[in-house]
């Protein structure tokens, strides 16, 4: 049987770090590992993690560059990447592991719901999903996983400031289609409230356009800075 290494890349998470890792819990006690990796935080986030995971890393500042780490320490035949502020389902482990064993598929993502209080949030989950049912292309937000063989293979995350997560499942896409988990993740739409929700679509549909017509991601990266945007 497969075993299922979870990827949480973290930076000044102190906040929620370990409200993250304890929902983990009931899937560390079935045999998978969690791997933190630390970006550089300030604010303790790693001695946080540190009672509440396998193991705890650092890596360079940058999502691609962390998730790589982790990835190259974990221990697990399957690769979950899990953002400090997203929730698996309760049988996240067993619904990867079977899916992929029963699919024959090397890599996949759950569909998604954004937890907050503006009623947009489920039009733009809803979005989301369907978008990358059709086309293939998952987001980070919706914890993509991969067999180890076929992520080494893919070349991991390019070592690129945005969009990461769109590169890769290009890269995945041309191994195979994804494995489309109908049950959820929830994510927070906090920052999404933050900045505005209809703001931030727009800033991420500008984005990633102008990613699908060869941008360069550092200067995307700038403007979603600039934008205060969440992806």
């Amino acid at each position: 049987m497969s075993r299922l290494s979870i990827v949480v890349p973290a930076l000044d998470e102190a906040p929620g770090i370990a409200e993250c890792l304890a929902a983990l819990a009931p899937l560390r006690l079935r045999g998978a590992e969690v791997v933190v990796v630390d970006g550089g935080s300030a604010d303790g986030t790693a001695a946080i993690a540190a009672p509440l995971a396998d193991r705890v890393v650092t890596a360079p500042r940058g999502r691609a560059a962390q998730m790589n780490a982790g990835a190259r320490v974990a221990a697990g035949d399957v690769l979950l990447f899990l953002h400090a502020d997203t929730r698996l389902p309760a049988e996240a482990d067993r619904l990867v592991l079977e899916g992929l064993a029963a699919s024959g598929r090397d890599w996949g993502r759950f569909d998604v719901r954004i937890e907050g209080r503006a009623a947009l949030l489920a039009v733009v989950a809803a979005l989301m999903n369907a978008r990358s049912r059709l086309t293939g292309i998952a987001t980070g937000d919706q914890a993509l996983f991969a067999r180890r063989e076929a992520f080494a293979a893919a070349g991991g995350f390019p070592p690129i400031a945005l969009m990461e997560d769109i590169a890769f499942s290009r890269a995945m896409k041309r191994r195979g289609p994804p494995l489309c988990l109908r049950e959820r993740v929830v994510t927070s739409g906090r920052r999404w409230e933050r900045h505005g929700t209809l703001r931030t679509i727009l800033l991420m549909w500008r984005l990633r356009l102008s990613y699908w017509l060869g941008a360069d991601p550092a200067r995307l990266a700038a403007r979603y800075g600039n934008g205060r945007a969440a992806r």
